[in-house]
């Protein structure tokens, strides 16, 4: 697969995520928490984005498996938004005629997303509900009996305050949306 980059995302990957700033300290890969699931280290992902190997980049498992956590983000020395290429790289998979490669993966992503969009953050309550329902996890947890773990876990984050019960409103939800709908 040869993936050519239009313009608009050429852009993207050189001003305003700074990729070509990257001179492979690898500071990003030592922080990272998930690099142990990761079938390309994430200054690897970089690396091969410099070299115009976009194929490889695009169908590799970390930019799917990366949790956006910003470990990477922060610690570069020279403001390389790591974990902002990993969520363009996400967006640009399907443009480009790949798909995650699992599909739960990819229902994941799609509905922490929506939340965004319609929240304006993550209500942690209503991403799980509609990943649950989309990826058919709901009806197979109900029919094997986990959910009760789920539902479990879900009243002890609450108790301990990690999880609200009803999502919290934010200031300047609208911007958030408009910036969903200029994208699309």
């Amino acid at each position: 697969m040869d993936v050519k980059l239009s313009s608009q995302e050429t852009e993207e990957i050189r001003t305003h995520l700074k990729v070509p700033a990257c001179y492979q300290c690898k500071r990003c890969t030592n922080g990272c928490p998930v690099t142990f699931a990761m079938d390309l280290y994430p200054d690897e992902v970089i690396r091969r984005i410099n070299l115009g190997h976009m194929d490889k980049v695009l169908t590799c498992r970390t930019i799917w498996i990366c949790s956006a956590c910003e470990t990477c983000t922060t610690r570069c020395p020279n403001e390389v938004d790591i974990a902002g290429v990993m969520d363009f790289m996400k967006e640009m998979a399907p443009a480009h005629g790949v798909s995650a490669p699992e599909a739960k993966t990819r229902i994941f992503h799609e509905s922490f997303l929506r939340e965004i969009e319609k929240r304006g953050r993550v209500f942690e309550g209503g991403l799980m509900q509609r990943y649950m329902i989309r990826s058919g996890e709901l009806f197979r947890k109900s029919m094997n009996g986990s959910i009760f773990e789920d539902v479990s876990l879900g009243i002890k984050l609450l108790k301990r305050g990690r999880m609200r019960l009803l999502p919290e409103n934010i200031k300047g939800r609208k911007d958030v949306r408009a910036l969903f709908r200029d994208e699309k």
